[in-house]
């Protein structure tokens, strides 16, 4: 790497940290614990990227953007953050950053993404929009690991566009709360946002009546999964002919719709005028570290309601990441409602949670007690379904390398999940080569991020 990179952290380890790495690489540094001495040398012309963090002792470094994108047009921004929420990620995006990490970050990610903004430096626009300050500060989507990062960055790339948007997930996952979010921070924020169900499409007329509604905003096809080949064909008529008032167009899915494609239970050009983007909407077995924010954050809205302050025990909270969750943050949120309501005292105990969760409909088992499944039995059933799919015709060819890369990439996920991003442990826990596991994270695409307040 090559040039001058200006640092802003109040925190000093931060800040030796970054120093050291980038000089290392090859780079000059100015390191600084004040937005202030930061827009000096801004103004002075010092710097070809920026490192900031957003909350300083002296000010905010996303509102500084709109400032260094007019002082020095181009210089591109990372943006580093503790404020692991939706609306940091897409305030950064508003505001041109050229990058936005949430803390912790992982080293080697941040001096990659360094030298992307080093080679784009004066090439990057840095346009804002005007309406970021006019919205909500908050949105109910909450999460601060890999797999939330990575949604809320989605969501901030997809505001302003018009792509179709297809949002898959299980249920209780928040797929409508992405559609409204992306809806709410877009340009058609003032249009309505309608949501559409089977019913309101089972007549001819249902899809004039969904487009009088809509009046150039936002459809949502809740569940279009669950149309019938009639109501499917008369959602891709409404798409090819929007009329004057041209919506934009959302789904959600509770299940993979490539799948339906293939049992051959939906259209596919249906399906291909939807996925102009996939956003697929991570379960909370996936996000398990999440747990604990979002149980503090229903427990906190609840005490802003006017109920008693109350908090989970150390025991309790380590049921809560054990439990399989099967009607995900939906179930997670009414559990914790009811626990509001019902523990004896201002700490909630294991006990108490072992009642709620007991009586939960349709519950999974507690993760660890086993459904008399094994790994093996589990995949023989998917393989055996996927054959079946292609009745008489075999697969296309490659099966092995396809079916070996779907089992590889959540095993190294979850191992380094499991072992706080630190490849070396990861490594020796899946016996495999430390250069192996870096060339599988390459190859796999696998965002790496350690679990350290450091880095």
């Amino acid at each position: 790497m090559d040039g001058t990179v200006l640092v802003a952290d109040d925190d000093r380890t931060i800040r030796t940290v970054l120093t050291q790495a980038l000089t290392r690489a090859g780079c000059r540094v100015h390191a600084t614990s004040s937005l202030t001495t930061l827009m000096r040398w801004v103004g002075e012309g010092k710097g070809d990227a920026v490192i900031t963090d957003v909350m300083m002792p002296d000010g905010n470094g996303l509102e500084m953007l709109p400032k260094i994108g007019a002082d020095r047009p181009g210089l591109p921004v990372i943006v580093i953050s503790a404020q692991n929420t939706i609306m940091t990620a897409i305030q950064a995006e508003e505001a041109a950053a050229f990058d936005y990490l949430p803390k912790p970050f992982d080293l080697p990610d941040l001096m990659k993404r360094t030298a992307r903004a080093l080679e784009s430096r004066g090439t990057r626009s840095t346009s804002t929009s005007s309406g970021a300050q006019e919205r909500p500060d908050e949105l109910p989507l909450v999460g601060r690991t890999t797999a939330m990062q990575a949604l809320y960055r989605v969501v901030a790339r997809l505001m302003n566009t018009d792509l179709p948007v297809l949002i898959t997930g299980e249920s209780g996952t928040g797929k409508t709360l992405i559609a409204r979010a992306i809806h709410d921070f877009s340009d058609r924020r003032t249009l309505p946002f309608v949501t559409v169900t089977p019913g309101d499409l089972a007549d001819l007329e249902g899809p004039s009546r969904v487009m009088a509604r809509a009046k150039g905003g936002t459809i949502v096809l809740d569940g279009v999964g669950d149309l019938d080949m009639d109501a499917q064909a008369r959602v891709v008529r409404m798409m090819d002919a929007p009329g004057d008032h041209v919506p934009r167009f959302m789904a959600t899915s509770l299940g993979r719709l490539a799948d339906r494609l293939e049992e051959g239970r939906l259209r596919e050009d249906l399906y291909y005028r939807l996925s102009g983007a996939v956003v697929e909407v991570p379960s909370l077995r996936a996000r398990v570290d999440d747990i604990p924010l979002l149980a503090e954050h229903f427990l906190a809205r609840a005490e802003r309601d006017g109920q008693p302050a109350r908090r989970l025990s150390d025991d309790a909270m380590e049921l809560m990441r054990a439990y399989s969750w099967p009607g995900n943050v939906r179930q997670l949120e009414n559990a914790v409602q009811r626990l509001g309501l019902t523990a004896r005292a201002d700490q909630i105990s294991r006990a108490e949670v072992e009642a709620v969760l007991g009586n939960q409909p349709e519950a999974a088992p507690v993760m660890g007690r086993g459904t008399g499944e094994n790994l093996s039995d589990s995949i023989a059933r998917h393989l055996r379904r996927y054959f079946d799919l292609h009745g008489n015709v075999l697969p296309p060819p490659g099966l092995y390398g396809r079916i070996l890369k779907e089992m590889e990439l959540p095993l190294i996920e979850i191992a380094l999940d499991a072992t706080g991003g630190n490849q070396a442990k990861c490594a020796d826990l899946l016996g495999i080569n430390r250069n192996t596991l870096r060339k599988k994270i390459t190859d796999l695409d696998i965002r790496v991020t350690r679990r350290r307040k450091l880095m």
